[in-house]
Order: structure tokens, then sequence, then C-alpha cells
């Protein structure tokens, strides 16, 4: 088949900018070929190379005594004692959910349990946090549909739990999706798996399902801005089966256990090319590819078709020979493709052949080492006005109008499309905080969490960067589970401008303070720029996912509070509503600045929580919507009425940092408040559970009336 001629136009549509181009030639002395120029396509785009946000990854923080492997491999790698460790990851699939939402998602959650299980690792939980335009928008209720379908759909069916995440709704993610997908597993530390291959000579591996032509061009297309064509893209979005993938997990870790496997790496983005190339770079060998050996599901594919295709289910491995036929029998038990498409070589040499045809010749360092590296011009976002005309409103009819929001609401209508108790060792479902895992076998316990407050990041990123990190490690806290380390999935819109630049590094300073003064290391992690649809980009959000460890189960603060338990306030409160739930939901505004992260008190008071679990009943952070939110939802998970003295509008739904909600029983309420203040925590008695009325001051309501309001907000936006 003829390949086509090289022009600008072609270039262009690669993603490619004419300088790039230029570099390839100064690299090669030549023209490249067509499939050569979609390697590099692949290869030097922005969700592959990073090329835009290198230079601010390096800054954050991404070791310690717990971590095994950070930022790097297909997940990172945490030590949870005993031989054991927790390996994890966030990634998103924006772009692909956006235009084909069931599958976007599905495959979303598909590859990301690829990056753990391809560690040595098996999966244990699945989070996700999503985000959409404005519930009246033309498309928001298909896409809400169709992706919490295909995040349910292949999670549900492949057999991991889903424990946690969050929804959230703004006009900004009108022509953006977002689909932030984080899975987590358990592996001996001494038995995980690394990517870098060794050796020469060595077979090189295609596992699992065949390849076809869906996804072709995939990691390029989500490297670029949305327009009117959108449609188009269809065909670059992958198509994923959880069954197969549930297959090539036993048959992968089945694999490693038989001692074969030298190195091994998920066909993700890029498919073929990436995984081929990260593995020789990784090992500073080459790679040869045989292109004929490939299993394909459709006739007469291109190699250009075959190295760009991001057909799922898939995987590549450096095989130690003398194991072929032991490595064989186990993927033919499973019903899954074996076959040897390539060999490691000694030259730094990325040969791709087809039908003996050479359709590749690239110096393979080169692919990946000198891919562009930007230090694009940025601004640093102008410091917003302090919010002066603070409005007052009855608490309750604030209250009223935060949780009947779709963005408040229960979520119960998404989580319950995910299976949340499959594995039998989920100890606290989906909508109470963060999710827990029990370590089976072991009374040890994971705690998972995912937490972002866009609007404060656009409108101060360094604090935004800040408060997503404390609000992870104040949602672990609260369940008594030490915080242990974090992952990223930073969403930006387009980073040419200065403007969204100056957001995404403010994010990354903030973000890298607060890991650092909290010990939450960053160990893994995913970069999506370009989430802009004619011109008009997302809100900044830069989402944490987060891990920590219960050493013992029983230590867990579970919940709920029950009647008769008084209400501790742990932290300072100014009332601060610059850029709250408040001001959105009940008047429309998105003014004032972001609160201030005292890391200091969120270190002291977190601490501080944890070490006492065994005289609290149950704890809550205090984030969106305040004192009246984090009361609210704690009365209601436990089916009972709250007091909360009065106060004014600051007072109830003001958003200071470094502060919890406490269920205490009357016996402890004043030793515990004792405790804090000699800890230099402050602390204090704020109200009491029980009866079936919430009172805040002298406003009240049936909590009846109100959990109803509550359940019913988010269906009625979007279901």
């Amino acid at each position: 088949m003829q390949e086509p001629k090289i022009t600008d136009e072609l270039i262009a549509a690669h993603g490619l900018a004419s300088d790039e181009y230029a570099q390839i030639i100064r690299l090669l002395n030549r023209e490249p070929s067509y499939t050569e120029l979609g390697i590099f396509s692949a290869m030097w785009n922005e969700h592959c190379s990073y090329k835009s946000s290198k230079k601010w990854l390096r800054t954050l923080p991404t070791e310690g005594p717990q971590v095994i492997c950070g930022p790097g491999e297909n997940a990172g790698v945490v030590d949870i004692g005993d031989g054991q460790a927790v390996v994890f990851k966030m990634e998103s699939h924006n772009h692909p959910s956006y235009i084909e939402p069931y599958q976007g998602a599905a495959t979303g959650v598909g590859g990301i349990l690829r990056d753990v299980f391809t560690m040595g690792a098996r999966p244990i939980a699945a989070m996700n946090s999503l985000s959409f335009g404005e519930p009246s928008h033309p498309k928001t209720k298909s896409l809400v549909a169709g992706v919490v379908a295909g995040v349910g759909g292949y999670g549900n069916s492949f057999g991991v739990p889903t424990v946690g995440g969050e929804v959230r709704f703004d006009p900004a993610y009108n022509g953006n999706c977002l689909v932030n997908a984080f899975a987590a597993g358990l592996a001996d530390a001494d038995k995980i798996f690394y990517s870098a291959a060794s050796g020469v000579g060595m077979p090189v591996v295609y596992l699992g399902a065949k390849t076809g032509r869906d996804g072709v061009g995939g990691a390029t297309m989500a490297s670029a801005e949305f327009d009117d064509n959108i449609e188009d893209k269809r065909p670059t979005v992958q198509v994923g089966d959880p069954f197969t993938e549930k297959r090539l997990m036993e048959a992968t870790l089945e694999l490693m256990a038989t001692g074969a496997v030298i190195s091994i790496q998920d066909m993700g983005a890029a498919g073929l090319t990436c995984s081929a190339v990260e593995m020789g770079d990784k090992g500073n060998l080459g790679v040869r590819l045989n292109l004929e050996d490939v299993p394909v599901r459709e006739e007469n594919m291109t190699a250009y078709e075959m190295m760009l295709s991001e057909s799922q289910e898939r995987m590549l491995m450096v095989l130690k020979p003398e194991l072929e036929a032991e490595a064989k029998a186990v993927f033919d038990k499973w019903d899954l493709d074996f076959a040897i498409v390539g060999e490691t070589i000694a030259e730094d040499r990325f040969l791709v052949m087809h039908n003996g045809e050479l359709k590749a010749d690239l110096p393979l360092k080169a692919l990946s080492g000198t891919a562009p590296e930007y230090d694009r011009p940025h601004v640093a976002t102008p410091a917003p006005a302090a919010l002066t005309d603070a409005p007052q409103i009855d608490p309750v009819e604030g209250l009223k109008a935060i949780i009947s929001s779709p963005n408040y609401a229960a979520k119960n209508w998404v989580y319950e499309q995910y299976d949340h108790m499959v594995m039998a060792d989920t100890v606290r479902r989906p909508g109470l905080g963060a999710g827990v895992i029990r370590v089976h076998g072991t009374p040890k316990a994971l705690a998972f969490t995912s937490d972002v407050t866009p609007r404060y990041c656009r409108a101060n990123p360094v604090e935004g960067g800040k408060q997503a990190v404390a609000e992870a490690y104040r949602n672990l806290s609260a369940v008594g589970a030490k915080p242990l380390a974090s992952t990223d999935n930073l969403n930006f819109g387009n980073p040419e401008k200065p403007e969204i630049m100056g957001q995404f590094v403010g994010c990354i300073k903030g973000i890298g303070e607060a890991c650092a003064a909290l010990d939450m290391p960053i160990v893994s992690g995913n970069v999506s720029l370009y989430n802009e649809t004619d011109g008009s980009g997302i809100l900044p959000t830069p989402t944490i996912g987060a891990v920590g460890l219960l050493e013992d189960l029983a230590d867990m603060i579970g919940g709920p509070a029950q009647d008769g338990d008084l209400a501790i306030l742990i932290g300072n409160t100014e009332g601060h509503l610059g850029q709250s739930a408040l001001l959105a939901e009940a008047f429309g505004r998105a003014d004032g600045d972001a609160p201030t992260v005292d890391l200091t008190a969120e270190a002291l008071h977190g601490t501080f929580v944890r070490d006492y679990h065994a005289m609290i009943h149950a704890a809550t952070d205090l984030s969106d919507g305040g004192l009246a939110m984090a009361a609210f939802e704690m009365a209601e998970s436990a089916g009972c009425g709250i007091a909360i003295e009065d106060g004014d509008t600051g007072w109830f739904f003001g958003e200071d940092q470094a502060r919890y909600l406490l269920a205490v029983p009357m016996t402890e309420a004043t030793i515990l408040v004792d405790l804090a203040k000699s800890s230099g925590v402050p602390a204090r008695l704020v109200g009491s559970f029980g009866g079936d009325t919430l009172t805040f001051g002298d406003a009240s309501a049936k909590m009846a009336d109100l959990s109803a309001l509550y359940h019913a907000g988010f269906e009625a936006a979007v279901g």
C-alpha cells in the first residue's frame, strides 16, 4: 500500500509543530516515513511526553521511607509493612469520554487497572473523579448517564469495588467533561514487576487481546483542543472488554509466578509504540519488532495502524527464552494471544519490520529522551479581591440551597451503579467520606480518597493546590488512617496560554508544598492538558488521590454518631465565605479569595484526631458548605437530628481549613476538649446529636424533610 506523502497539513494533523518536525529531520538527517511520523507523533505528543509539564513535575516531592517506587513506572508503590505494598495511580480519560461517554469511561477504568496489575499487584479498589457541565446543558445528562454506566459496567464486570470519588458540575466543563480514574492493588513488596527491558536478544512478547483499528491516534487526539469537528474523532476512542481484561489479569499474575517475566508494560496510550519504546529506553536497549507476527482482528492493517492502535486489554513483555513454553501455556489456558513479535537489540534503534519491509528505523532514545521539553511562558493568577459584602442568610435556608444542588446532593444514583462490595473486603461504602478496604488476611485496612476544589484553584492556584492535598489528608485522618502518599491527575486547559500555564504552575507549587508538609509524596500521576473547546478552558482541576493506612481495622473511626453524642469542632473558624459553596449555590456568585491553608495546623489537627480515635464515634472534615454541611451529613448518615449553637452566616457556612467535626460520647467530650487544648489544638463543644430535628441557632427543620431534599437533588437535575 502506498504511504501518504508528508505535507504541512499531515504534520499538523499529527499534532506536531513545524519546529518539532524540523527537529525530527535533524535527528534522522532525512525525512521520516509515514509510519515514523506516526511514531514521533505518538511519542512527542503532550499525553506521552509531558513536554509542557516535565519542568514543573520535577519539583514535586516524590520520595520518603514508605516509597518503594515513585513516578515513572506504570504505578506508584508504597510500603504498608509486613512485606506488603499498595500499588496505585490515577489517570484521565477526558477527551474519549466526551466523544463516546460509555466506552471512554469504561476504557479509562480498564487502563488504570492494567497499570496496577502490570506491576504484579491484584487490584482491590477503584475510585473516580467526574466533572460535568451545568445540568441544563443539552449534553450533560447523556454524558453523566454514559460515563457512570461505563465506569460501572467495566469495574463491576472486572470485579473490583468502587469505594469513593466525587462528581461536580460547572459551566466550565460544558465542552469538556473530566473522567479521572483511580485504582489500587496489593502486592508483595519483593515481587514488584518493572518495565525496564534487560538482556540482548531477549524475546519481546505480545500478550492479551488482538489488535484492531480502534483508538488509532488516540494519544494525539488527547493532546489537542476540541472544535466543531468533534464527531470526526469518534474512531479514535477505544472499545473495552472487561471480561478479557479479567482473564488478562489472572494470566499475567500467573505468568509472573513462573519467573518468566524480565519486564512488562501495559499497552496504553500510543499502544505498541509507547510500550516498546519505554521498555527499551528504561533498559538502555534497542527493540526490533516484526509486525506480521502481531495478532490482529482486522484485515490488511498497515504498519502505521498497528503501531498506533490503542486496542484495549494488551500488554508487552520481555521474556526469559528458556521459559517460553511455560509462559505460552499460561496464556493458552486463559484463551489469550501470546506471540513473539520481536527482540531486544544492543543498538540504540527502534526497528519496525512488516512483511520483510523496513517501516521505521529510528534512534530509540531520541523518541523518549529527546522529546521536546518546553518552559512555557506563564503569568501568575492575579490575587482576587477580598469578599467585602458577604451576604447573610437564614442557616436552614442556606443549607437547603446547598443540599438540593446536584453538586452537594447525595450521589446514591451514581454509586449504586457501582459494585462496592465485590471481593467482600469493603468496610466503608461510598458517600461517607474516605472508602476503606480490609487488607485480606491481616488486621490492616487501607483508606482511599479523591479531592479537589476547582473554584479555589481558579481564584488562587497556590492555595487551591494546597487545599486539594489538605482535604485528602483530612478525609483519611477522619477515618483514623495515617496518610501515606498521593497520586495526582492534573487537568488544565491550553498550556500555550500564559494564564493557563500560570494556573498549572501555581497549583503545582501549592501541591508540592502541601505534600512535603503533610508527608504525602506524589508517587504516580497524569497530566491532562488542552481541555478546551472553541478556546474555552475548564476550571483548573488538579485532582489528588490519596491512600492511608490503618494498622488495625479496630482503630477505624467508623461512625455513625449516636443519640446523645456531643458535637466537637476542631480548628479555628474565621467565617471565610470567599469562593464558598454557599456563595455559589444560594447566591450564584464566585468571588473572593480561596481560604488560606495553614499546613502546620493541618498536620497538628489531623494527628490529634488519629491519636484519639478511640474516644470518637464519628468524624468528618469541614470543606464545602462548612459547619452546616458537615453537621447535616453526619446527622443524616446516622439517622438522627442535630443542634448547633447560633452564629452568623460565616459561622455556619465559612470554609476555613484544618477543621473537623467530631461526634463524641458525653462521658468523653470534656476530656477530649481538654486534651486538644493541652496539645495546642483549638476545640470546642458546639452542639449535640439526637432527636429528629436539625436546629441551627433559632432556625430548625425536620431531618426527614431535609433528607428527602438531599436524596432527590441529584436525580432531579441529571438522572
